[in-house]
């Protein structure tokens, strides 16, 4: 399908959602949303993706975030709507039972900032930059900005974000903990497609139990969140994948992983 707003591709197990306004430096209007939350029901429902990217078009922006223009046409009530069905997709993103990359490259501010951190982890350039800098417009972060950066950075760190609007470079980023792995631009996209099609060659049910143990035990007591992780990897050993796994590796042979999500 052709969106007006995205690419949307696949590749050997992996999907790709590239947000393409270029000459907006990929800011997001509520048409991009609607393709993308169009694209997401093609990656809850083709059994064949392991993993899904996002990414943005050009080299000078992966998102620089909300559409300010569109912004500027709505009133109170409509800006809250605006708001919540970025909340709405941005969870809907982060609770893919597959593993989720952000491949950064350029700007990631704002919204774009904030749909980067509702993805697992990020790849960045060294030439992208981060900040949630609504705080110069007289506005705050309405995407999660608040809650997802303080859970990643600490609430200090976060606060003094959100509060001073500075943008930092992807080394800084990486050193709070933001991002996981910084590449040379020209080496970005090719770093992030070897980790996804590595990802994506390992068994379903794991990579979806550990996404699930990692995101709900972060919630929850240390000793629950181990009882969870207890539950899955029981459940992990029965499936056909584990005894693949574990079959291959006393045959010495590489595992052919065939699993189905339940």
């Amino acid at each position: 399908m052709t969106y007006e707003n995205i690419i949307f591709e696949k590749e050997e197990g992996v999907a790709i959602i590239k947000f393409n306004r270029p000459k907006a430096l990929n800011a997001v209007n509520s048409l991009t949303m609607a393709d993308v939350s169009d694209a997401l029901n093609q990656v809850e429902q083709d059994r064949s993706i392991k993993v899904l990217v996002c990414t943005g078009a050009g080299e000078k922006s992966f998102i620089a975030g909300a559409d300010i223009a569109e912004m500027s046409q709505l009133g109170p009530l409509e800006l809250r709507a605006f708001s919540v069905k970025a909340h709405e997709l941005l969870f809907r993103l982060e609770k893919l039972p597959i593993p989720v990359i952000a491949c950064v490259n350029g700007f990631a501010l704002g919204g774009g900032s904030e749909i980067a951190m509702a993805c697992d982890f990020i790849y960045a350039s060294e030439n992208a930059k981060f900040g949630q800098p609504e705080i110069t417009l007289g506005l705050i972060p309405g995407w999660g900005g608040t809650q997802r950066l303080s859970r990643l950075v600490g609430k200090a760190r976060a606060k003094e974000i959100c509060l001073t609007g500075d943008i930092m470079k992807a080394q800084e980023a990486k050193e709070i903990g933001l991002v996981n792995r910084v590449f040379p631009k020209e080496e970005l996209w090719g770093e992030t497609m070897k980790t996804a099609k590595k990802i994506a060659s390992m068994g379903r049910v794991a990579t979806r139990a550990i996404k699930t143990c990692v995101d709900r035990g972060f919630d929850v007591d240390l000793h629950s969140a181990c009882n969870m992780e207890a539950d899955a990897f029981g459940y992990c050993v029965a499936t056909p994948d584990g005894k693949e796994g574990t079959t291959a590796f006393l045959e010495k042979r590489t595992p052919n992983f065939q699993g189905e999500l339940i």
